[in-house]
């Protein structure tokens, strides 16, 4: 399984760019002093975060006397794929638009090259993760910029005390709330104890929430458990590779641990999730803060016992399920040069530091050395509840349909291939065997496409 790994080169590039970069930021903030321009962001699942992303575009546009339209796009019901492909098509629309996982590689052809404000970026903030940069950056080129902003990690969120009583796990010894995760408790924190813990929990009455539908929530939690099992589908080079022991036993685990979860989870989207957790009824879920953050508000009994903490550890490793957020801008955009300047703009420490502040740590920066900001230590209740959010010891990104070549992967992930296995096997009574056939027949198809 491909880990994604920060190489001496990759950092080196990030500290050369500062002798550079000036030069490229000039470029990028051009002749714009005027003119319109019009953004297409993804809608915060927490409230309240919008307005900082809207405030600091305005502040920017009222220093560079650029008129702005802003429209905030929302992931459920996929309006901002479907935005996404509409422009492609017709080509026009926004002049920059927030890509989600897969959709700005997939596009690459379509956007505007950014190394210039990438190369001024990087050297200011140093080096992105490595999903971003595989991700952001394709054929020798950048093709998007780390959106802050709605970049997250589908990690545990936990009811500390629900899993304590009824599973005998102490997930805050595991990871205290005033330094690192404890090496040995976590030791044994692997998806062998999450499957114990997740039957302890169902014969108490506190299911796991762990949603199996095709939207994202539930495909990028399995990409990451396909990941630990060392289960890929396809290849760097397009070969398809599903047929193979370590999907087996990664279909052999999702089925054995579906027998614990709520019945109706094949049917879940990325709001079931959330509303399990804030109704009471689960012990945990794999998700960003919004079910906390929207719990402080809406069920602060709730919100005082979550704990969101890292994932468990497989046989190839301890994945934590990525899902960034890149900003595009398309090579048909009408103000470009503005565009850049904005871009970068919304790119310095200080407003990635808002961002997570507004969004109460939900967002996760894409730059390695933003991981570490107060907000996630302060949030509470309880205090140091997001303290273990961020990635970090033997945590490895995920993304899900790594290492494939975007154009198939891009349609695996919309199609939800991995959880529509897993649906194949517990609904719909395939063997390992059959599903894995199923899903050599897809795959074949999306190539062809």
């Amino acid at each position: 399984m491909t880990r994604w790994q920060l190489s001496r080169r990759r950092l080196l590039e990030g500290a050369a760019g500062a002798v550079v970069g000036g030069v490229a930021l000039g470029r990028a903030r051009g002749a714009h002093a005027a003119g319109k321009l019009s953004l297409g962001f993804w809608d915060h699942w927490v409230p309240g975060a919008n307005d900082v992303l809207t405030r600091l575009c305005h502040e920017w546009a009222e220093k560079e006397k650029v008129e702005l339209q802003i429209d905030y796009l929302p992931s459920q019901g996929n309006k901002d794929l479907l935005t996404i492909q509409a422009e492609a098509q017709a080509r026009a629309g926004h002049d920059i638009l927030s890509f989600r996982v897969w959709e700005a590689a997939s596009h690459a052809e379509d956007l505007e090259p950014v190394d210039d404000v990438m190369q001024e970026i990087l050297a200011r903030n140093g080096p992105v993760n490595p999903v971003v940069e595989y991700l952001g950056r394709q054929d020798g080129r950048w093709v998007a910029v780390p959106s802050t902003p709605g970049s997250q990690l589908k990690v545990p969120c936990s009811r500390f005390d629900l899993l304590k009583e009824h599973a005998g796990l102490d997930v805050i010894a595991m990871y205290p709330p005033d330094g690192p995760a404890n090496q040995e408790l976590a030791a044994g924190w692997t998806w062998d104890a999450f499957l114990a813990a997740a039957e302890k929990c169902h014969k108490a009455g506190y299911p796991f929430g762990l949603g199996l539908g095709t939207t994202s929530d539930s495909v990028d939690w399995v990409g990451a458990l396909f990941n630990a099992f060392g289960a890929r589908l396809v290849d760097e080079k397009g070969g398809i590779t599903v047929r193979s022991d370590e999907t087996r036993a990664a279909l052999d685990y999702m089925k054995r641990l579906a027998a614990f979860l709520p019945p109706d989870v094949i049917a879940w989207d990325d709001a079931s999730n959330n509303r399990w957790l804030i109704s009471g009824k689960g012990a945990l879920i794999l998700n960003p803060p919004s079910a906390w953050a929207v719990a402080k508000r809406d069920a602060p009994q709730v919100a005082e016992k979550c704990w969101t903490h890292a994932m468990p550890k497989g046989p190839r490793g301890r994945f934590a399920p990525y899902l960034p957020i890149n900003w595009g801008i398309w090579s048909f955009s009408k103000n470009k040069s503005a565009a850049k300047s904005l871009l970068a703009h919304l790119s310095t420490k200080e407003a990635v530091r808002q961002f997570v502040a507004g969004s109460h740590g939900y967002d996760i920066p894409g730059y390695v050395a933003f991981n570490d900001f107060d907000t996630w230590r302060e949030e509470e209740p309880p205090k140091g509840t997001l303290r273990h959010y961020p990635a970090a010891g033997d945590e490895t990104y995920s993304i899900a349909m790594a290492p494939a070549p975007a154009k198939i992967a891009v349609q695996a992930y919309s199609q939800a291939t991995m959880t529509k296995m897993v649906a194949r096997m517990i609904q719909g009574g395939d063997n390992a065997d059959k599903a894995i056939a199923w899903a050599e027949s897809e795959l074949e198809g999306f190539m062809r496409t």
